[in-house]
């Protein structure tokens, strides 16, 4: 068997190398998951961090659901994501903030 009639090898990074605008066809709305400790400003914080990267952002873009035991919120914040490069940065905004957990 020729060298070029053998199956090629799939290498494992390949994967790793598309980029997220091979992956969506943006623009696109895409959700967020955002836990944070419960604190009766969470959303109203996290909403004011994504306006500054979503002009139209609003609070009616927000799913709530308070842990089990009460402790921690999580948020599913849908925002309009332009491209890859403004996902990046809404994601190092918001696991930047002192009172986010978790970002997902």
């Amino acid at each position: 068997m020729s060298d070029e009639s053998k199956p090629q090898a799939i290498d494992s990074t390949d994967a790793a190398k598309h980029s997220a605008d091979e992956l969506f066809d943006f623009p696109c709305d895409f959700p967020i998951k955002v836990m944070g400790k419960s604190d009766p400003g969470f959303q109203d914080v996290i909403v004011d961090v994504l306006k500054q990267h979503d002009k139209d952002f609003d609070a009616s873009r927000v799913e709530t659901r308070p842990s089990s035991g009460g402790n921690y919120t999580g948020l599913t914040c849908t925002v309009h994501a332009q491209n890859r490069a403004h996902l990046d940065d809404i994601y190092r905004a918001l696991t930047g903030h002192p009172m986010v957990k978790v970002v997902l």
